[in-house]
C-alpha cells in the first residue's frame, strides 16, 4: 500500500531527496494530493464500469441475450473513455511518464509475440490438472477435439453466442483495460510496483460484488449462500487480478493479461472436489501438483522483462525517482 507517515500518503520519490520526481519539477500538486488523486481516479473508473452495467432497466436476467447486448454497448463506451481518466490524472498530478499514453497502457509492438504467448503458456501450465481432467471427461479423442476447435462452423457459432462473446472477448478485454492498463499507471507512482500488484485487484474484486444484487433480485439462492459465494468470488478475483497485474507490469503489454483472462474464464475455477472423487484420482491429483510446481518454477523466467523490451511502468517509476523497483529486473 502507499507509505503512511506523519505526512499521510506520499510518493516513493519523497524518500529520495537527491532526485526529485518530475512532477515536483513541474510545480505540480503535493505528493499526498497526487496519491489521493490516483485513488479517487481508480475508484471512479471502477464505479463507472460497474455502473454502466445498470444504466439499462430490465426485468430479464443477466444471461439473456438482450441484456448482454445492451451491456456490451455501455461497457464498451466506458472502456473506450477510460484512457481519458489516465490523461486527466497525468494533467492533475503533473507526472510525465516519459512514454506515450498508449504505450504506458500496454499498447505497443515491441516484444508483442512473447507477451502474447508466454503468459498464456504459463497460465495453461498452472491449469495442467484441470486440463487433464477436461481431457479425461471429454468423450472425443484429441484428433476429433482439434477438428472441432479448428472448424469454421464452431467459431461461427461462438461469435453469434452472446454469452461466449461476453466471457471470452468483451469481459477480458474491457476489464483488463480498465482495471489493469488504466489503474496500474496511476497507482504505481504512489504505492510502488509491488504494492500496486495487490492494491489494484481490490478494485477489481469489489467490482464483482454487483452480482450479489442480481442474485438477491432473482432469489437464486439463500441469503447466506449468496454472501458466501460473493466472498469467495471476491477472494479468487482479487488473486487473479494480482496475477494479471503482475503479468502486465513484467511484460509491459495488455495482450497477455487479456488472453490469460479469457482462458481462465473458459476454464472456470478448478473443480478440486470433483478431482478428489474422480475414478483416475491419483494421476489427476499428480497433474494438479505438477502444474502448480512448474508454474512456481517458471513464473520468474517466463516473465523476465528482458524478453519484452523496455517496460513503460518501470520508465515511469524511474522518472518518479524510484530506479530500484524489484519487478523491473
Amino acid at each position: 500500500m502507499a507509505a503512511l507517515g506523519g505526512d499521510g500518503l506520499r510518493l516513493l520519490s519523497v524518500s529520495r531527496p537527491e532526485r526529485q520526481p518530475e512532477s515536483a519539477a513541474l510545480g505540480g500538486p503535493g505528493p499526498g494530493l497526487c496519491c489521493w488523486v490516483s485513488v479517487f481516479s481508480c475508484l471512479s473508473l471502477a464505479c463507472s464500469y460497474v455502473g454502466s452495467l445498470y444504466v439499462w432497466k430490465s426485468e430479464l436476467p443477466r444471461d439473456h441475450p438482450a441484456v448482454i447486448k445492451r451491456r456490451f454497448t455501455s461497457v464498451l463506451v466506458v472502456s473506450s473513455l477510460s484512457p481519458l481518466c489516465v490523461l486527466l490524472w497525468r494533467e492533475l498530478t503533473g507526472i510525465q511518464p516519459g512514454t506515450s499514453l498508449l504505450t504506458l497502457m500496454g499498447f505497443r509492438l515491441e516484444g508483442i509475440f512473447p507477451a502474447a504467448l508466454l503468459p498464456l503458456l504459463l497460465t495453461m501450465i498452472l491449469f495442467l490438472g484441470p486440463l487433464m481432467q477436461l481431457s479425461m471427461d471429454c468423450p472425443c479423442d484429441l484428433t476429433d477435439g482439434l477438428k472441432v476447435v479448428l472448424a469454421p462452423r464452431s467459431w461461427a457459432r461462438c461469435l453469434t453466442d452472446m454469452r461466449w462473446l461476453r466471457n471470452q472477448v468483451i469481459a477480458p478485454l474491457t476489464e483488463e483495460l480498465v482495471f489493469r492498463a488504466c489503474m496500474l499507471p496511476m497507482l504505481a507512482p504512489c504505492t510502488g510496483l509491488g504494492p500496486a500488484v495487490f492494491t489494484c485487484p481490490l478494485f477489481f474484486g469489489v467490482a464483482h460484488f454487483h452480482h450479489i444484487f442480481e442474485q438477491l433480485r432473482f432469489r437464486q439462492s439463500s441469503m447466506g449462500s449468496i454472501f458466501l459465494s460473493a466472498a469467495f468470488q471476491f477472494s479468487y478475483t482479487a488473486v487473479f487480478g494480482a496475477y494479471t497485474a503482475f503479468l502486465f507490469i513484467r511484460t509491459g503489454h495488455l495482450i497477455g493479461p487479456v488472453l490469460c483472462h479469457s482462458f481462465c474464464n473458459y476454464m472456470g475455477f478448478p473443480a478440486v472436489c470433483a478431482a478428489l472423487e474422480h475414478p483416475q484420482r491419483r494421476p489427476l491429483l499428480a497433474g494438479y501438483a505438477l502444474g502448480v510446481g512448474l508454474f512456481l518454477l517458471l513464473l520468474q523466467p517466463l516473465t523476465d522483462p528482458k524478453l519484452y523490451g523496455s517496460l513503460p511502468l518501470c520508465v515511469l517509476l524511474e522518472r518518479a525517482g524510484d530506479s530500484e523497483a524489484p519487478l523491473c529486473s
